[in-house]
């Protein structure tokens, strides 16, 4: 059979075409590839360059390749946070004519890592916790959408900041199943799996001395299992509230958005004596300050970047001569917010060398600017403003961060868009 590209997008096969698929994965010259950090993997996993881009290349057989091709496109069309799906390679020939594996193809999400090079200089608890946090909150979102993993672990799994905390991606779907809605037993199994999985990898780190030493494997473990228990409780439970206190209602859907959720549906009945009423978030989805923020401004973030973001749009509109909420002579909003990134956001990033940038996207770096400023105004007792911000985190942070940089960053820097 004839080398075949199944792509997402038809400018990608050109692009491809050039890598040396008659080649076994583990054999392609360094021409070809870019020095990223790998999480463990089952399978054979290289990070190539096609043109611009970088592409994670697993090689895998094709029935698996296709299988999880597809069951990443889903994920894609539904929102969770996972590796965008590239093309399947499939009909491949070695030189001596044997037939050799096939090939899924992702692309390499920008600024993530995985979770042993982020152990490699020893994490502290609270960061350790950090990163269990955003997995609960991955596989929240992947049992709410209907998403059985089979396999959650730290190592299927990449981690890029997101503000103060972490976000996670999932890499590895070859497990997974979708299906209309999961049973309990089904989610028990699910965090089950993450509980030994996760307890078994700091074992592994705590042998070969990348463990920190106050960090127990098991209690950690354990610990993604009641954060997301927590968090399915409090996206899913049903209240029941007096008839007369109805506001409860809008103070638990409040809830559930600072915790980064909508309720795009809602089932609510009152009692047969009309002393109670019954509220249900039938539909939660993910995203919330996300959303909000790409209606607003058209910049797409994390979640946490996103709600920090907004926090510091509404700050700035407040002060505006033409802010002047529910008045129909004062701005809108988006007039604002559109205001806010000219005028604000996109100087204040612009103000950052490029060179000195590293892995981090424009949030992230506006983000740290507005931590900078709150420090140094917590410092002198009053506002320093943006401008001596900026100019204080290039002379004194960056400088720390870019030496700290390591060679497969600089790799990725050089090689993103």
């Amino acid at each position: 059979m004839a080398l075949q590209i199944s792509a997402t997008n038809p400018e990608q096969p050109a692009l491809l075409l050039d890598l040396p698929w008659h080649t076994q994965l583990d054999r392609w010259p360094d021409e070809h590839l870019v020095a990223l950090p790998r999480g463990i993997s089952r399978h054979v996993v290289r990070f190539a360059s096609a043109g611009p881009e970088v592409m994670a290349v697993k090689e895998i057989t094709e029935r698996a390749a296709v299988r999880e091709f597809g069951l990443l496109r889903d994920l894609h069309r539904l929102g969770i946070p996972a590796v965008d799906p590239v093309a399947v390679v499939t009909g491949r020939v070695g030189p001596d004519g044997e037939p050799l594996e096939s090939a899924l193809i992702t692309r390499h999400l920008k600024g993530s890592l995985p979770y042993r090079s982020m152990f490699e200089s020893t994490m502290r608890p609270t960061t350790v916790k950090r990163l269990m946090d955003a997995l609960a909150v991955l596989l929240v979102r992947l049992h709410l959408a209907g998403f059985a993993w089979g396999d959650c672990s730290l190592s299927n799994a990449l981690f890029r900041r997101d503000a103060g905390a972490y976000a996670a991606y999932l890499v590895d779907a070859e497990t997974g199943q979708i299906q209309q809605s999961l049973s309990r037993g089904q989610r028990e199994y699910d965090i089950e799996l993450a509980r030994m999985n996760i307890a078994g990898e700091l074992m592994d780190l705590e042998a070969s001395g990348s463990l920190h030493p106050s960090v127990d494997p098991v209690p950690f473990g354990a610990a993604i299992v009641r954060r997301y228990e927590d968090l399915w409780h409090e996206v899913t439970r049903e209240s029941v509230y007096p008839v007369d206190k109805r506001h409860y209602i809008d103070r638990r859907i409040r809830r559930l958005n600072e915790l980064g959720f909508d309720v795009a549906e809602m089932q609510i009945a009152r009692s047969p004596v009309g002393d109670t009423v019954t509220f249900l978030p039938k539909v939660v989805d993910a995203g919330h300050h996300q959303r909000q923020l790409l209606r607003l401004t058209g910049l797409d973030a994390e979640e946490n970047q996103a709600r920090r973001l907004l926090n510091d749009l509404e700050s700035w509109m407040a002060g505006e001569e033409d802010y002047a909420p529910g008045d129909p002579l004062g701005a809108r909003p988006e007039v604002l917010a559109h205001r806010w990134v000219r005028d604000v956001f996109r100087p204040t990033v612009r103000a950052v060398p490029l060179a000195m940038r590293g892995d981090m996207d424009a949030a992230q770096i506006y983000h740290e600017v507005l931590e900078h400023r709150w420090y140094l105004s917590e410092k002198a007792g009053k506002d320093v403003g943006l401008e001596t911000t900026i100019e204080d985190y290039i002379a004194h942070v960056l400088p720390d961060q870019v030496s700290a940089m390591t060679p497969s960053t600089e790799a990725e820097a050089r090689f993103s868009p």
